[in-house]
């Protein structure tokens, strides 16, 4: 089955929204939506992400990379968690995400997550990888 990244991406008043909600709440209400995932069968990982002041952003749309110390960019542009979930179909990741949760004006990217078998697989690289994925128990 193929796997489909789910990106959760906020704007200033969905993350204000969040902020406003009880903490308690907040974790019943994913708390529920994760177990759903996890009865289905279709979760396979799932992680939020700390506050983006105590992130850093690597630039390398120069000559040399230039690192940023948060906060930065606007709310729009970073992205707060993401799901990666193992199912048929981007239609049913996309009936998922609608049932996820989220405060009004948070935006959920859906996207494929290509298996290592659709590279090819006399590349001296994609062989070590695929090594590596076997001997860590991935494959």
């Amino acid at each position: 089955m193929p796997k489909y990244m789910l990106i959760w991406r906020a704007t200033d008043e969905s993350m204000a929204a969040m902020m406003n909600t009880d903490f308690t709440e907040m974790l019943e209400s994913m708390g529920r939506f994760n177990d759903e995932l996890i009865r289905a069968g279709v979760l396979l990982a799932a992680e939020g992400l700390d506050d983006p002041s105590q992130g850093v952003v690597v630039d390398f749309t120069g000559e040399t990379p230039v690192v940023t110390d948060g906060p930065y960019g606007e709310t729009k542009e970073l992205f707060n968690g993401f799901y990666i979930l193992d199912v048929a179909s981007v239609q049913e990741a996309v009936e998922w995400v609608k049932r996820a949760p989220m405060a009004a004006g948070s935006k959920a990217e859906i996207r494929r997550i290509p298996s290592i078998d659709e590279f090819p697989q006399d590349n001296e690289w994609v062989q070590k990888e695929r090594a590596w994925r076997e001997q860590t128990g991935q494959l």
